[in-house]
């Protein structure tokens, strides 16, 4: 973790460092998981939004570590954030009209994404 990120003024329950790769590496594996689901499935119009719409937010998702954590730009990071959150429910509607299983293993991941909007939030709003 870098020294600018150690100096940051960080709201109640945020985890220690440890905790977001292991997160993480789960997260991102129940996603894969999800993911590989979708693509399972025969070809449709609905298929075809819902890769485009996991796409879109899986770039969003990247997009914040190099906005909060390299451009340290904390009100940024945030509306990248909150957009994630946007795109991933329009992903995880999409995904449950092909498969529960899929939206299923999502879920962990939506409740990341609001406990990130917090810890954002609480930084912008202390520092």
């Amino acid at each position: 973790m870098n020294l600018w990120y150690q100096n940051l003024v960080k709201p109640p329950f945020t985890p220690p460092p440890q905790y977001f790769p292991i997160a993480w590496g789960i997260l991102y594996t129940l996603m894969a998981i999800s993911f590989f689901i979708i693509l399972s499935k025969q070809y449709s119009k609905t298929k075809y939004d819902a890769v485009v719409l996991f796409l879109i937010q899986l770039i969003i998702n990247f997009t914040w570590t190099y906005v909060f954590f390299e451009l340290k730009q904390i009100q940024l990071a945030l509306a990248d954030v909150i957009l994630l959150f946007i795109f991933l429910i329009l992903t995880i509607i999409k995904f449950s009209k092909l498969s529960k299983l899929a939206t299923i293993l999502l879920i962990p991941y939506f409740l990341q994404v609001v406990y990130a909007i917090y810890l954002n939030a609480g930084i912008v709003i202390l520092n």
